[in-house]
This record gives C-alpha cells, structure tokens and sequence, in this order.
C-alpha cells in the first residue's frame, strides 16, 4: 500500500509539473533577454518637458479595469516592424503587443527587417506562434509592405535599429506615413545614436520608452549628438502577464516547480540560491557576479557566518555556441573551484520555473543598466527581494533597503554586491520581507492591467494626433 501511495503522489506531482509548464505561452514568456511614483529614481519626473509619464497608476480602483482599456483597437489596422525576431527583449515586447491587440480584435501585421541568411528555428518558432494567433506575417520589402504600412491606422516600429526600414523600403512614401508612426524604444547604449537609424524620430507622432532613466538620455543624447528634437515621448512602464501572475501566486505550483528544478541541478531544499536570468553578455555583468559570489563565499567562511550553502545559477547560456565571455565566466568557475557552487542553465522562454526555485535575483546590467528590466518585476511577483545596480530602470522598479539593495556598476560595485549577498544569506527574516514588499509593490503598479491603460492612453493619443494630421 505505501509502495503504490508513493507511486500515486509521483505521478501526481508530474501531473501537476506538466500542467503548470504548459501554462507558460508566449505570453508568459515575454522576460527573458529582453518589463509610479518611484523614491530612489534620481530623474526629473516632473518636467513635462521630457514626457508624459503613464506609469504612476496605484491600483486604488480596480473596477476602471473591468474592460480591457484597449478594446477601442478593434478592427483597427497596426502594423509592427521590428528590427530582428528573437529572444531578445525588444521584439518579444512587440510580439506581446501584438498578441494583446489581436485579441481585442485587431488586424496586426508583422515586418522583420532583418532576418537570417539560413533558416533560423527560433524565428521560425516565433513567426508561427503569431500566425497561429492571427498575425499577419510579411516580408520587409515589397509592395505589400508599402501598401499596408500607406494603410495602417498605426505603425510601430520597435527599437531605434528598425528606423532603417523607413527609408530602405518605404522611399519617397516616409512623410505620408511618419504622422501615424509610435516609436518604441529600449536601447540605452550609445552606438544606437546614427543619423541613419532615428533622422526621423523628430516628425514621428510619438515615443514611446520604458523609463524615466532612458527617456532622459535619449533626450538629451539626441540633442547633443545629433542636433535633433525628440517627439513627445511616453514613459511607459512594463507589467506582468496573468498567466505569470497565476502561477507566482500558487504555492502549490511554486513548490512543486521549486522542487523540480532543485533535483534536476542536485541542490538541496535547504540551499540558498541567487540567480541572475539574462542574455549572458558583458553588459549583463556575469563576471562581476561571479567575483562578488566568490567574495561572499570568503567572507562567511572567515567569519565563520552560520548560513546554509549558496549557490550561484546563470540562467541564459547557450550550450550550442558558448562565446569567449561564457568561456571566461566558466574558466573563472574553475580556477577559483566553486564549480560545486555554481551552476549554468541554458537559455529558454520559460523562466517562471526558475523564479520559483531560486531565493534572491540579482540585476547585474552594468554601464547605463536596463531600460526597464522585466526580469526584476517578474522576480518581485514571486517575492524575491532584488540585488540591482543603481543604473538605468532598476532604480524605477527597486525600493531601495525596502524590496532589495542596490550596488553601483563596474569594479566598484563588486564588493558592495558581495556584501548585500552576505546580508541576505544571514538575515532570513529580512530576506522574506524584501520578498513579501516587494509583491506589495508588483500589485500596486507592475500589472497587465496597468501596463494595458498606460500602453491604451498612448496609442489613443498618437491615433488622435495621426487623424489630426492626415485631415489638415
């Protein structure tokens, strides 16, 4: 009778493992390489000079959100173009917009500006999953492509790269279509700041970015680099899906997958586990994580700190291709021997089965940091507290001391890392109400819900602006 209990409460448990994995639909996945009033947000969010911000919106009245605020989009016709199709987080966001709009009934039509020579699984992954939601796929060039974007109520183009295809395609047809153009950015590096990429953000209806951070940069670095005016810019901040939400908010579903994960890389219940999920990549600051983990393994073992074992877990390697970063990254592992310690997990869409087995996240993005950072609010919903950089979105989406602790970027930021994982391995108590205010904070801003009224006040205002200017 006990052999086949057990047996019962296996198949049980793989049961349930199954049916939570299949929850996770693109729209659950639009997190990984790839999105208030904020106190530690050192940008000047007042000066409407810079851009209306949408982002503020406490979740005090929950019935203005009974209709989706973007049922006004039906039968509308919007054209996307973005300028790759991949797992990074700009066409992923786009890809969600897309999967939304259709869903309010609208006609969505998808260009990729640039595709790979050989064809490519993930695009062809990523293209039929929008096909099969109703999108409509075209290629970039062409005809049809002039036609429609001469048609659309609204074009969106996504990244300041896919500003390239306005000239490349459309020709002398870029003035009868700039009026009805929304702009979304997410680049914070400078290499991005070419006349040929945004010569025509000045005439466009709007932009739209997912900070206050890159809203101000963008303004002033187009300013000062290349003697061109931002149209009036929206600050949109990001939200998480339903889906995402169900299962963080599912214990059940949180242990279970918690436990899955665990025994598939041997660490213990027990263990402490802190986890960066990102692209890996220099500018996602895995080397320096490593040096600060490795820090703080040295620091609890000369103070002799009572704490269980902690694990470092790299999620986004690629074990087909490993680049000469990740190559440094796993040699540093092993020359200072904490391979026992740490460990890489290829990258995937579906990182909610690592948010539910880890215990802290750390947002490592160096330089300007994250335009918004997805991942960190995503981490929030599962009330993990965040070690984040002082850079970039973060600092719009961390309370600082309050929902986790903030480091500076580059060398100087190692040690004080190091120190805040040593603070949160010693001090459970104040790790889980990081983790529990934190959640407080995702309820009160960070929402699908939330994220839909700011994305709706936008596309009507650009739709309004675009009807204004085709009738003058």
């Amino acid at each position: 009778m006990g052999k086949q209990s057990a047996w019962a409460v296996a198949i049980q448990k793989k049961r349930w493992l199954l049916m939570i994995l299949a929850l996770f639909s693109l729209s659950t996945a639009m997190v990984l390489f790839m999105r208030t009033a904020f106190d530690s947000c050192p940008t000047n969010t007042n000066s409407s000079s810079i851009s209306k911000h949408f982002g503020e919106d406490k979740d005090t009245n929950t019935q203005i959100y009974a209709s989706n605020p973007l049922d006004f989009m039906k039968s509308k016709l919007v054209l996307m173009v973005s300028h790759e199709l991949s797992l990074s987080g700009g066409p992923l966001l786009l890809m969600e917009l897309a999967l939304l709009l259709r869903g309010v009934g609208s006609e969505v039509v998808w260009i990729t500006n640039q595709k790979p020579a050989e064809p490519d699984d993930v695009v062809y992954s990523l293209e039929h999953k929008m096909l099969d939601r109703g999108v409509q796929v075209l290629s970039a060039k062409g005809q049809k492509a002039i036609d429609t974007a001469l048609k659309a109520d609204l074009v969106i183009l996504n990244t300041a790269v896919a500003g390239k295809w306005l000239d490349v395609v459309l020709k002398e047809k870029v003035p009868h279509v700039l009026p009805k153009v929304l702009w979304w950015i997410h680049e914070m590096r400078g290499h991005y700041f070419k006349v040929e990429y945004v010569k025509h953000l000045p005439f466009v209806a709007g932009a739209m970015i997912d900070s206050h951070t890159t809203a101000e940069y963008w303004k002033n670095r187009t300013r000062e680099r290349l003697g061109i005016k931002m149209p009036e810019t929206y600050v949109v901040h990001l939200g998480n899906s339903k889906e995402l939400m169900e299962v963080a908010e599912d214990s059940v579903a949180k242990r279970i997958l918690r436990e899955h994960v665990r025994e598939s890389l041997g660490v213990r219940n027990e263990d402490l586990i802190f986890a960066i999920i990102n692209s890996v990549s220099r500018g996602k600051g895995q080397d320096l994580f490593l040096r600060s983990f490795y820090e703080s393994m040295q620091l609890i073992k000369d103070k002799k700190l009572q704490v269980p074992p902690i694990h470092a877990v790299i999620v986004g390697s690629d074990m087909n291709t490993q680049t000469k970063y990740e190559m440094e990254l796993r040699n540093f592992v092993l020359e200072k021997k904490i391979q026992d310690h740490v460990h890489f997990v290829n990258k995937t869409l579906t990182v909610a089965p690592y948010l539910a087995f880890i215990d802290v996240l750390v947002q490592n993005s160096q330089a300007r940091g994250e335009c918004f950072g997805r991942i960190t609010i995503e981490a929030m919903a599962f009330q993990l507290p965040v070690l984040g950089t002082a850079a970039g979105g973060t600092m719009e989406i961390v309370v600082n001391g309050t929902t986790g602790f903030l480091h500076p970027v580059g060398k100087e930021g190692v040690t004080p890392l190091a120190n805040n994982i040593v603070k949160l391995a010693t001090h459970v108590e104040r790790r889980l109400t990081m983790g529990k205010k934190g959640y407080e904070r995702v309820k009160e801003r960070f929402l699908e819900h939330h994220m839909l009224h700011r994305i709706a006040l936008v596309l009507k205002e650009v739709l309004q602006k675009a009807k204004t200017r085709s009738s003058s």
